[in-house]
């Protein structure tokens, strides 16, 4: 099968790169796949194929810039020179653009390469229904949030003319076969990106380091972390450092600057900056517990994922998608309320001074990880395509 990723890619920075990194490295282990076509975004410095391809040929076609009118075409004319037998687009709504319009015709594309008759499947990371527009950065005018909403709507309808459209949770098949009628949603679960031998865990010699990773500005805010763990400095003899792992969201540049210099009497704190997909697992295999200051969500989320690979323990709000995550693939965690520092400071302090407590939970999420490795995953969407394909040709043939 010569099959077709629409992806940003690392060293992109544009969202969902590092999820299109490990799929194209898990789709490479697979017998089946002869070809992968790399359908990626527009980057200064190479792409990062730092891993085994097994023999698969991998070929890169940057075709694509974030915010540009053009992406329709360049990606059409791109995946029409390289006839692929199947494509998957890696997708989230503002994947193509945080302006509308740019938005919305990269969109366009999955229905329109149905229609040419391709096997086509989108993996829809989040859905408007489940996004909080004022908490998520998009806007709080509730005038403009009803624009939003109907914008999304129908978007919706047309990234559901693919052939399958994937979701990661099960409440997004539920939404979209009730409201849009839709026969066509799958459930396929995020994955765990890694799953690496059984971890150490023990915690390395030094200050415990409280972690917290991603983009950070809109409804992921620091400043309760830092406050949170002042408070568990103050009141405890605990070594803490303070990790904040990750750049600015695009919804608010300078906002990492601002608390650097805001929280600059703060001691042991280290804000990393953007992190290389080759020092993720230091990052992660370093704390003693994962963070996830957060005030909605937006999708499910690799982070959590992320820390069941590598066996952390992680503090989280009881918010919409991550809630349903835990619930659904056995994560396990501490909960906090989003709106209140201290609640976040004792569910910190329950596991940083409760070691036997620290390993429960990260041996628990090391399991739910081993349960839903990438490669699982990426069989399940070859055995949507090998079905797609044999229909197609099945009806070419009639």
């Amino acid at each position: 099968m010569k099959l077709a990723i629409v992806t940003a890619f690392p060293p992109s920075k544009v969202t969902l790169n590092e999820y299109g990194y490990h799929l194209v490295k898990n789709f490479a282990q697979k017998k089946e796949i002869d070809e992968l076509v790399l359908i990626t975004d527009v980057t200064e410095d190479p792409k990062q194929l730092d891993f085994d391809t097994q023999g698969c040929r991998i070929t890169v076609k940057d075709c694509w810039k974030f915010n540009s009118y053009k992406n329709i075409y360049t990606i059409y004319k791109t995946i029409q020179q390289e006839k692929p037998d199947a494509i998957l687009f890696n997708l989230q709504f503002m994947k193509f653009g945080d302006k509308k319009v740019a938005a919305a015709l990269g969109l366009l594309l999955p229905m329109i390469f149905k229609l040419k008759g391709l096997a086509t499947i989108v993996l829809l990371h989040n859905i408007l229904e489940q996004v909080d527009l004022g908490s998520a950065g998009f806007t709080s005018n509730k005038l403009m949030q009803k624009a939003y909403n109907f914008i999304g709507t129908s978007l919706t309808k047309l990234v559901l003319k693919a052939d399958i459209v994937a979701v990661t949770i099960s409440k997004y098949v539920t939404i979209l076969e009730e409201k849009y009628k839709a026969d066509n949603v799958v459930l396929i679960p995020h994955g765990s990106f890694e799953t690496p031998p059984l971890p150490n865990f023990n915690l390395p010699e030094g200050p415990k380091k409280v972690m917290t990773f991603g983009k950070f500005g809109t409804y992921k805010k620091v400043e309760i972390l830092i406050e949170a763990v002042e408070q568990i400095r103050a009141r405890t003899q605990e070594d803490i450092e303070i990790v904040i792992a990750g750049t600015d969201s695009p919804n608010t540049p300078g906002y990492l600057a601002e608390v650097k210099e805001q929280y600059k009497n703060v001691s042991n704190i280290t804000f990393t900056g953007y992190v290389e997909e080759s020092d993720v697992p230091v990052i992660f295999g370093e704390s003693a517990v994962v963070v996830f200051p957060y005030t909605s969500t937006t999708g499910s989320s690799g982070v959590l994922h992320q820390a069941g690979s590598y066996g952390k323990a992680v503090v989280l709000p009881d918010l919409g998608d991550l809630g349903i995550l835990v619930r659904e693939e056995g994560y396990r965690g501490q909960f906090f309320d989003p709106n209140k520092t201290e609640s976040l400071a004792e569910a910190i302090e329950d596991i940083i001074c409760n070691d036997g407590y620290r390993r429960k939970l990260a041996k628990a999420n090391y399991e739910a990880a081993c349960s839903l490795p990438m490669t699982t995953i990426t069989d399940m969407y070859l055995q949507k395509f090998n079905k797609l394909i044999e229909a197609k040709l099945t009806e070419v043939l009639v």
